[in-house]
């Protein structure tokens, strides 16, 4: 009997926290501008979601650029309401900055989200650096020669994975490379590269594909040049090698796995912590539900996204490993981000 009524409480609450829901707007909320990868991740699981939730509530998108999404980041953990109405996306590796705890303005503990999951952990994507085919230099082989032409490519914010890459690219794999932050987001990087004001950036190979499709076609005037973010080469580039297989020594091969573990938490998505448990497991179980619903799977395929999810639970698991890392290894990964 006392399971019975343990098993009927247990409905009565998720049918409360379902009841919260009916009629209400949701507010996701995307740490960058429209028109790049976190956008089109974002506004694919708004249109999508809501229909997973009791009540099917209406999932609203609100872009909140800024600090490579450092402002969107803090904004869900300290500002937005706690009540099961915003969640959101935002970069890759704000969990490292938050574990790291040294770049200004970090207000966030990242183990503390109320954690849906990422719907991506890069199986069939990368990071990659992107080039121009008209730059001086537009091969592995003329980046590593000593006095030659320096790459210049374009970033968002000091920090973020725009940023932090082109160093580890620099310092670990000796790449002839000037990054230039401040673009304020995905779409301003890829009109920076269409008008030649820039030769490169890096960026998701999905939000290439989704963006700008016709870049990377035989005659296109893009190319891929190298893959971050694995362990082994892309299928569909056999040619374009890795960054661990760049790597001067086994000590930057070691820095470059480390610094790549976020890299699996490729789109991730939270909610405030303090989130009612009840409409926390809702959130958590739309978002589990939606990741093998066909409508959702057949969008992302026509858009040329890579869905490969992680839960909230793999995520935690996935910070708390990143947490492990030795000091020693974290300080250097620090002194890279930071680019000191």
């Amino acid at each position: 009997m006392a399971v019975l009524v343990g098993v009927a409480a247990s409905a009565a609450t998720a049918q409360d926290a379902g009841g919260f829901y009916k009629g209400k707007q949701i507010s996701l909320i995307v740490g960058y501008g429209p028109g790049g990868g976190y956008d089109v991740y974002g506004r694919l699981l708004a249109r999508h979601i809501g229909r997973f939730i009791p009540g099917q509530p209406h999932v609203v998108v609100q872009n909140m650029p800024g600090a490579g999404s450092l402002v969107a980041t803090n904004y869900l953990y300290r500002i937005a309401p706690k009540d099961g109405s915003v969640f959101g996306i935002f970069a890759r590796n704000m969990p490292l900055v938050g574990l790291l705890g040294t770049k200004q303005n970090v207000q966030f503990e990242p183990t503390r989200f109320t954690w849906l999951g990422s719907s991506s952990s890069l199986g069939n994507d990368a990071y990659v650096l992107l080039l121009r085919k008209a730059a001086e230099v537009n091969t592995v082989e003329g980046l590593l020669r000593p006095g030659g032409p320096t790459l210049v490519i374009g970033s968002t914010a000091e920090g973020a994975s725009s940023d932090a890459m082109p160093t580890v690219m620099r310092e670990l794999l000796g790449f002839n490379i000037k990054a230039i932050s401040g673009y304020t987001d995905s779409g301003q990087l890829f009109l920076a590269m269409d008008r030649g004001e820039i030769d490169g950036r890096t960026v998701g190979l999905s939000a290439i594909r989704s963006n700008k499709p016709d870049w990377l076609k035989p005659d296109g005037p893009m190319k891929v040049l190298v893959a971050f973010g694995r362990d082994t080469r892309l299928k569909e580039y056999p040619d374009v090698p890795t960054a661990r297989e760049l790597a001067k020594g086994d000590r930057e091969r070691r820095l470059i796995e480390a610094i790549e573990v976020p890299y699996k938490l490729s789109r991730p998505f939270a909610a405030p912590p303090g989130v009612p448990a009840d409409r926390a497991k809702i959130l958590q179980a739309a978002f589990v539900e939606v990741h093998s619903d066909r409508q959702f799977l057949q969008e992302a395929d026509k858009a040329g996204l890579d869905i490969s999810p992680l839960f909230a639970a793999e995520v935690l698991d996935l910070i708390r490993k990143v947490a492990e890392t030795p000091p020693e290894m974290l300080r250097s990964i620090e002194k890279l981000i930071e680019g000191r």
